[in-house]
């Protein structure tokens, strides 16, 4: 619904207008003509005559000022009304252009900048939300469908105890991502809102990577992938061990993953100057320029041929993290060779 705007000329104003014009020349008058004799007659004849030129001079000054405010204020006022109306509604594709009238950039074009300011982060939040369910549903759908195909397989009352198996195993894998989805949707969101604050403690940075390198123990093994470690002795560290931990983890979840069976992957932390630094790299597919710029999105999968390993949420947490803890992430790969992820901070227990 429109709403309504006060016209050029308010009487209201008009008569607010005339008082204080009014009481300006009376005054003025009576300090100027005290100095004189006038006689009654002269200075009443000369008051109707004063009277009426305030009431002209007053409708003159009160039209001039309703021009004024409609085209300096009430204008600019209704296109950022217009604006912030159209946001109310949920079209964030909604700007207040061109607000200001005159030459120059003032408090309206510093208001109307705010509002697009807004109005474009409005935008992006909405379409990471909604390409967020999206992608969540898109991740639940899956496994749970397999779960439903498979429990539906096993009631067949003809199933050999391999074919049994099978399915149970595949329905085990299944609830196995779907369980792991979830908990990162739940990580990552504590991490986004910051409901997690780094809870630092000192401890050997070298002895976690071994512990988290030994928990793919297997799938090294399986796939005959060359292991090379270069870590440090006695790498103390002073930050939080259960954050860090996911950021090992899902890099060298992601290494093992990618790189194909008789490929190598290789860890090193070194510690120079203060400064910590981990790299963990593979001889696997590597990634494309492209891929590289969306890497650390929330469930981006440059390589959809590994698409049902994972969830396209691990690199997100990873980046997440990273930024909580003050740390940086840098990323090399060549398409068909390998990545680089390199992972640095400040050491505090060498201060």
């Amino acid at each position: 619904m429109e709403k309504k705007t006060s016209s050029i000329f308010s009487f209201k104003r008009y008569v607010i207008i005339f008082v204080l014009i009014a009481f300006v020349v009376t005054c003025s008058f009576y300090l100027f003509l005290s100095s004189f004799d006038f006689t009654k007659e002269q200075i009443q004849e000369n008051a109707i005559l004063t009277f009426l030129n305030v009431l002209f001079l007053s409708l003159i000054f009160c039209i001039i000022d309703g021009v004024q405010r409609k085209i300096m204020i009430e204008r600019p006022v209704k296109k950022i009304l217009e604006a912030t109306e159209e946001l109310a509604k949920g079209n964030f594709k909604a700007r207040a252009e061109g607000v200001s009238v005159i030459p120059g950039r003032n408090e309206f074009d510093i208001i109307a900048e705010n509002i697009n300011k807004m109005a474009q982060e409005l935008s992006g939040i909405e379409t990471l939300r909604t390409d967020f369910v999206s992608n969540v549903s898109h991740e639940i759908k899956t496994p749970l469908s397999v779960i439903g195909n498979y429990s539906t397989m096993l009631q067949s009352t003809d199933l050999s105890d391999e074919k049994r198996l099978e399915y149970a195993r595949a329905i085990t894998d299944a609830t196995g991502r779907l369980s792991e989805l979830i908990t990162n949707i739940l990580k990552l969101n504590k991490l986004e809102n910051q409901q997690i604050y780094p809870d630092k403690e000192t401890y050997d940075l070298g002895e976690q990577l071994a512990e988290c390198i030994v928990g793919f123990e297997d799938i090294w093994e399986k796939k005959n992938i060359e292991l090379d470690t270069d870590i440090d002795d006695d790498l103390q560290i002073t930050a939080d061990k259960e954050l860090l931990s996911l950021v090992w983890n899902n890099l060298l979840s992601n290494a093992f993953k990618f790189t194909e069976a008789g490929g190598a992957v290789k860890v090193t932390a070194h510690s120079t100057d203060g400064r910590v630094q981990v790299e963990v790299s593979d001889t696997g597919c590597g990634i494309s320029e492209e891929t590289g710029k969306h890497i650390f999105d929330k469930f981006y999968q440059g390589d959809t041929s590994h698409a049902t390993k994972g969830n396209g949420l691990g690199l997100a947490l990873v980046k997440r993290v990273i930024d909580i803890c003050g740390a940086e992430i840098t990323v090399k790969s060549v398409l068909g060779q390998g990545t680089v992820f390199t992972v640095s901070f400040f050491n505090e227990t060498e201060t």
